[in-house]
C-alpha cells in the first residue's frame, strides 16, 4: 500500500501519463524486506542483515550486478524453482514500462552457481535475453541461518530430533475407535 504523494514522487518515474514502478520499490512492496539503496547496492546493503548465497528459493531476491546497460543494478523476487538452472521471478521495470510476473531465469554460469543469468523476453517466454551478472540471492532470513529444510534435514542427518517438533496423541482414546493397537503410550 502506498502511503503518501512523497513515495510516488521518490520511487515511480513518469513516462508520458503512465507512472512506473521501479525495481526496488516493487520488490519493497511485494516483501518484507528492508533494505535501502538503489538495487546496485542491496548485496552489499543486506550483508549483516540478510543471508545470502548462490542457490533459488521461493521469496528471495536476486540481485542482479550493475552493468553499462544497467548502471543501477537489478531485483527481483524469486516466485518458484523449476529445476537446477531455472527459475520464475516477478520484477518491474525489465525491458518494459511494467511490473511481469512469472518471467522465466535460466543460469548460464558455467559452476551452476547463478552469477550469470538469461532472462527470458517480453512476449515470448522461451526467447532468452542477453547474458547479465548477478551477485546472487538475498534471502528474507537472519544473516548466517540455514534454509528451514536445510535446518530439518540436518537434524535428521544426525539422528536427533531436539530441534523437531512431532505430533502428540489425542487424549480422547476413542479417537482410533476399535482399529486402535492396544499399547500403552505412557
Amino acid at each position: 500500500m502506498i502511503r503518501s504523494s512523497h513515495f510516488l514522487h521518490r520511487h515511480y518515474r513518469h513516462y508520458g501519463h503512465a507512472h512506473v514502478i521501479q525495481c526496488v520499490a516493487y520488490v519493497h512492496q511485494s516483501t518484507d524486506f528492508h533494505i535501502r539503496g538503489n538495487a546496485r547496492d542491496w548485496w552489499r546493503n543486506a550483508e549483516g542483515m540478510y543471508a545470502r548465497g548462490q542457490q533459488p528459493e521461493p521469496g528471495a531476491v536476486l540481485s542482479f550486478r550493475p552493468t553499462r546497460r544497467m548502471p543501477l543494478g537489478h531485483v527481483a523476487v524469486v516466485r518458484r524453482q523449476i529445476d537446477s538452472r531455472t527459475i520464475m521471478i516477478d520484477q518491474a521495470h525489465w525491458a518494459s514500462n511494467g511490473i511481469s510476473h512469472n518471467t522465466k531465469v535460466v543460469d548460464v554460469s558455467p559452476e551452476n552457481d547463478w552469477t550469470a543469468v538469461r532472462v527470458a523476453l517480453p512476449g515470448n517466454g522461451e526467447r532468452l535475453g542477453s547474458i547479465y551478472p548477478t551477485h546472487g540471492f538475498i534471502y528474507n532470513r537472519q544473516d548466517g541461518s540455514a534454509p528451514v529444510s536445510i535446518q530439518y534435514r540436518n537434524v535428521i542427518a544426525k539422528g536427533t530430533a531436539s530441534d523437531m517438533e512431532t505430533a502428540s496423541i489425542p487424549a480422547d482414546a476413542s479417537f482410533f475407535g476399535d482399529e486402535a493397537p492396544s499399547r500403552s503410550l505412557q
